[in-house]
């Protein structure tokens, strides 16, 4: 779909914990409300400031521009608190906080089994839960010179990421673009070079929707064959606007950024199925509740045939302890959490891509604060 055509897409975002561990403290967010979109001063007032400090958090990329706009505007309410997140990945900011130096983990997929167990070890008398905050489709973007529709499956897809498919004139693709003029253009797929959820999250689609095709296991790091790597979401999708014949997969609100257009998903429901927010949350409605007590992690239907549902959807998580907090820094990043999950925090994302949550799932996260 031609980006320039896209309407503004609304965002919700959720998420609320008490969170643990020494930090290892760092700068801070910008001092300025006024700039980007999400900014807003006129909400500062509404903040509740607590404690004192520096607080390190790290992460998902997929979260990095809600991220920006919370940091933002809680250091123009807040001036004793600085905040720095830094988008390194998922899979790099799980383990960081396992270590014990970052208040919380930003991450696109849940805690595997082990990573609950050795949790426990720093959490003391918990262990570390998983907690959704912000909701978004994985976008699809392309670039095919002359080519702004574009219409793939996840069979299509699955041969394309692991090399199967080389060429964008490929029968397959002519197939599901009948009326489009498809080039004699090497295909360039990119994926991310980074351990990341968003990976995990385009595997699983794969694994569901296109087993046979796709024979890796789901996880964090790249699997398949070929391709060529970047790091973040960021640089996947700068490598899209910049190279001619490439592929990619990065949240939603990149590919608004970046100008980048978006693949159109078969999913064999009547229509193909665009990446925007509006189709994520009919995906994220079908997902099931799979964590137990305080736990909120969930499972997401890849493979998903409702109409206007796009099952490439990925829900970041707060990742952090529910019992065993410090003292000193509980009260700083209980106080910014708390904004994270206000309505005004949720308000300040309306202007970014992203996905609102299921009001129930909302409400249960809050009363976790």
């Amino acid at each position: 779909m031609k980006l320039q055509r896209k309407t503004r897409v609304r965002a919700l975002a959720v998420g609320a914990l008490a969170v643990s561990g020494a930090l290892a403290l760092s700068a801070c967010g910008s001092d300025d409300t006024t700039g980007g979109p999400g900014a807003s001063s006129a909400k500062a007032a509404n903040i509740k400031c607590d404690g004192k400090g520096k607080l390190l958090a790290s992460g998902s990329s997929a979260q990095k521009n809600a991220m920006d706009v919370w940091v933002q505007n809680y250091s123009g309410a807040c001036k004793d608190t600085e905040i720095n997140y830094q988008p390194t990945g998922s899979g790099a900011g799980v383990t960081t906080f396992l270590q014990g130096q970052t208040a919380f983990a930003g991450s696109d997929s849940a805690l595997e089994p082990g990573e609950v167990e050795k949790s426990k070890q720093l959490c003391k008398t918990g262990q570390g839960i998983n907690l959704p905050m912000v909701g978004g489709p994985v976008a699809i973007g392309y670039n095919v010179p002359g080519v702004e529709d574009l219409v793939l499956d996840a069979e299509t897809l699955a041969k394309i990421f692991d090399s199967k498919i080389t060429k964008w004139n490929d029968p397959a693709i002519k197939k599901l673009n009948p009326s489009a003029k498809l080039p004699d253009l090497k295909i360039q797929a990119f994926h991310r070079s980074d351990e990341s959820g968003t990976t995990k999250n385009l595997t699983e689609y794969f694994k569901a929707a296109a087993p046979k095709d796709w024979k890796h296991e789901p996880d964090k790091a790249w699997a398949g064959k070929g391709g060529q790597a970047a790091s973040g979401s960021s640089g996947v999708s700068s490598q899209v606007k910049q190279t001619a014949g490439a592929i990619s997969y990065f949240e939603l609100s990149y590919a608004e950024s970046s100008q980048v257009n978006t693949v159109k998903l078969d999913t064999g429901a009547k229509e193909p199925v665009e990446a925007n927010v509006d189709n994520a949350s009919k995906a994220i409605a079908e997902a099931k509740r799979v964590g137990k007590g305080n736990d909120h992690a969930m499972e997401l239907a890849y493979d998903t045939k409702a109409e206007g549902a796009y099952p490439i959807t990925l829900v970041t998580y707060e990742i952090a302890c529910d019992k065993g907090n410090k003292k000193e820094t509980l009260p700083a990043t209980k106080s910014f959490l708390t904004y994270m999950a206000s309505e005004d925090g949720q308000a300040a994302l309306k202007e970014l891509g992203y996905a609102p949550l299921p009001t129930e799932i909302a409400e249960q996260v809050r009363k976790t604060v």
